[in-house]
């Protein structure tokens, strides 16, 4: 029996904890300064679309393994809070003229001919009579749309039940957390999943990690069934865009966005807020009526600092002072939906520090 600590309980730590737990043979404790039903700006999860938008410019393990997992639990498991949504991308011009990588987003999801075309469920190229004035291309397919607030509580209700202990703590060092198993014990293999804290985490200290700052608005006008998300905007800066996600389960409807890299500030800015909402409108006039901003019902402004990392996701192992611990950090704005995928990586890697260690101890 391996003991193992989790640190971090946003989706990547309790994806990872739950598909730890389903493995067998590991005891398991999440630490966290943040859990399920905290609302902070560096806890980014609770403030995510959530969706699967494939951001990889080509195929994509995290992505592509992640997929079939959330389709199932959509079509099999309606208490997690995920449901099927057609998502449309609608592509500018002046994006396309940059050979598809202008746009924050752009550099996989809105290419021509993606990858992901032969991964996604009814993917198609819209007719130009189906585009909008303004766009030049627009391209479908199925995808799904998580209610966060049910998702990550039913991701710890799985742990609880397959015996999972969940502690808050705040950590200074990742060496930390070799002192907070349940148990009592010394565990054999941290994991890390911090996210965005990873940057000032003692051990990790990651200097390509960064916040790529997400304003959004939600609101509890429906719009239609679609998924929407352009690839910039006419009205903003270069790190805007607009998209529009309806959530499962009556969580409301998100409208987005910015994706502003290095950007710290945990405060909605109105006069983002207020273009995030007059795109909205002008994208999906049925979110209103037809009767312009006035009558969006708000819930709430909020901001998520999403855990971009220079280079990509780091997923590997490193002995810090005497413990092996597993990295899985830095997923900027695919989190979700490349949550599964990056577990399976994980249980990799600790299966193969499990071999090290009995190895070891035979010698």
């Amino acid at each position: 029996m391996s003991t193992i600590v989790v640190v971090g309980a946003g989706v990547s730590g309790l994806t990872c904890a739950l598909q730890l737990a389903k493995q067998g043979g590991n005891t398991i404790t999440v630490v966290a300064k943040h859990m399920p039903g905290d609302y902070d700006p560096e806890y980014t999860s609770p403030f995510a679309g959530a969706n699967v938008l494939p951001m990889a410019p080509e195929y994509n393990r995290w992505e592509g393994e992640t997929w079939p997992e959330l389709k199932r639990l959509a079509e099999t498991c309606p208490e997690a809070g995920i449901h099927f949504q057609k998502a449309v991308l609608y592509r500018r011009p002046q994006d396309e003229a940059s050979a598809g990588l202008a746009g924050p987003l752009a550099e996989g999801l809105f290419v021509r001919n993606p990858w992901f075309k032969d991964v996604m469920p009814d993917y198609v190229d819209l007719p130009a009579s189906e585009v909008p004035e303004g766009m030049s291309s627009a391209s479908s397919f199925t995808s799904v749309c998580i209610n966060t607030a049910i998702y990550l509580p039913w991701l710890v209700g799985q742990c609880r039940a397959r015996g999972v202990v969940f502690k808050r703590a705040v950590l200074k060092h990742i060496s930390d957390a070799a002192k907070l198993s349940h148990t009592g014990r010394k565990p054999d293999i941290i994991i890390n999943a911090t996210g965005l804290l990873s940057c000032r985490l003692g051990g990790v200290m990651d200097q390509k990690v960064m916040p790529a700052r997400g304003q959004v608005v939600l609101v509890r006008n429906e719009a239609t069934p679609n998924m929407v998300c352009t690839s910039g905007t006419d009205d903003g800066n270069d790190d805007e865009l607009c998209y529009i996600m309806q959530r499962a389960a009556g969580g409301g409807t998100v409208l987005g966005g910015t994706y502003m890299k290095g950007n710290w500030d945990s405060v909605p800015d109105p006069n983002i807020a207020t273009r995030i909402m007059k795109r909205a409108v002008e994208a999906c006039p049925a979110l209103t009526g037809g009767k312009g901003i006035e009558a969006l019902d708000v819930i709430r402004h909020a901001v998520g600092l999403r855990p971009y990392r220079e280079g990509g996701v780091r997923i590997e192992k490193e002995n810090i002072d005497g413990t092996w611990v597993v990295h899985n950090y830095g997923h900027g704005g695919w989190g979700y939906q490349g949550s599964w995928g990056c577990a399976f990586r994980v249980q990799e890697l600790v299966d193969e520090i499990k071999s090290e260690l009995k190895v070891g101890s035979k010698l």
